[in-house]
């Protein structure tokens, strides 16, 4: 329902309390009528904003009801109820339990102010009969019920989606292993007989051609490519996934290849699984980009464990410039994707000074 039914729904509540107020105006001391009118009025319009602040319009439906009370209008609290309906909704609890309670206990009090003198027992009844326990009680249940039936709607529709996610992640997974199975046969069938046109050629004395020399030099490139990609492809039950601890490996491997890396680590404490693998995957993939494409000499790691959240930071001396413009390719998307699908951010641009900075914060709490 859009904001012309919610005018719709205050004017007619409004309507019913006037025409109610009328319908006893011989009661009502002259003096006292048009701000009980009034009253009765501004407490059914003041329903149009229920949706938006719902505290605030049952704090005012309530002020009216008592208003119009001790003006002498014995007048059922209609738009009050329809308040606490909607507070109910919202998620009010205690909020609208305490209002309710000052409201059983202030009414009567209302009613003794009222120009009509009534018998203790009769303010009670009238008490009774604008503001049944019953009623009010109804109306409070009915925003609850509804709350939760929607609550439960958006948690299937939220449960839904991530099925929908993580089948179609299964599935982009299935379909990658399948095609880099395919590739590497096909890569190694090629590397195979450049290999062998090499090998023949210089049994024979014959000069190789530069063509199959690099045709030889690409599979085994590709080939060292995709050997690496099958290992981060199969990280299932049968290999258990890298996680942090692994990262000195990574660092040391680096080290191996002739880059001047270094771990720092600050802070510790326990990490779920799945962002353990992804702190890994950022990192050997960072210092594979810094000792195959970067040109670098040093390349720096760290890894801090913050309140909520682990913040990891890659650094290098390559040959990028704040002037260039890198290309994303295959293992840059892979990383955003990874750190996107646990709720964290992820940045990678060349430094001011030169080179290279890949950050990542994961957040280690939440993590499905």
């Amino acid at each position: 329902m859009g904001r012309a039914g919610d005018w719709v729904i205050a004017a007619g509540v409004a309507a019913s309390l006037l025409i109610a107020g009328l319908s006893g105006q011989d009661s009502a001391p002259g003096q006292l009528a048009p701000l009980g009118y009034a009253l009765l009025v501004a407490g059914g319009l003041a329903l149009v904003a229920r949706r938006r602040a719902p505290v605030a319009v049952l704090a005012v439906t309530g002020v009216c009801a008592l208003g119009y009370q001790a003006a002498g209008f014995d007048v059922p609290v209609v738009a009050y109820l329809f308040a606490v309906y909607a507070a109910m909704r919202a998620g009010h609890r205690v909020v609208t339990v305490v209002a309710s309670v000052l409201m059983l206990a202030v009414l009567p009090l209302a009613i003794l102010l009222s120009p009509h003198e009534l018998p203790m027992g009769a303010v009670f009844t009238q008490s009774r009969d604008v503001l049944e326990v019953a009623w009010l009680i109804a109306a409070g249940a009915a925003g609850e019920a509804l709350r939760q039936a929607e609550r439960r709607a958006d948690e299937a529709e939220r449960t839904r989606e991530e099925t929908a996610r993580r089948r179609a992640n299964e599935e982009r997974l299935h379909i990658a292993r399948e095609l880099h199975d395919s590739l590497t046969h096909q890569i190694s069938v090629i590397k195979v007989q450049a290999e062998a046109a090499v090998h023949v050629a210089r049994k024979r004395g014959e000069e190789v051609p530069e063509a199959v020399l690099a045709i030889r030099e690409a599979g085994r490139e590709a080939a060292r490519e995709l050997r690496a990609t099958l290992e981060a492809l199969r990280d299932d039950d049968r290999s258990p996934p890298h996680g942090l601890a692994e990262v000195p490996d990574l660092v040391r491997r680096a080290q191996a290849n002739g880059l001047d890396a270094r771990l720092t680590i600050e802070g510790d404490g326990d990490v779920p699984a799945a962002v353990g693998r992804t702190a890994y995957r950022i990192v050997q993939e960072s210092l594979t980009n810094v000792v195959r494409h970067a040109a670098a000499a040093t390349a720096s790691v760290r890894i801090d464990h913050r309140p909520g959240a682990l913040a990891i930071r890659i650094d290098d001396d390559g040959t990028a410039t704040p002037d260039t413009t890198p290309e994303p390719g295959v293992g840059l998307l892979g990383m955003r994707e990874r750190v996107t699908a646990l709720g964290g951010r992820l940045s990678a641009a060349p430094r001011g000074e030169g080179g290279f900075t890949v950050e990542a914060e994961l957040p280690v709490e939440r993590v499905p």
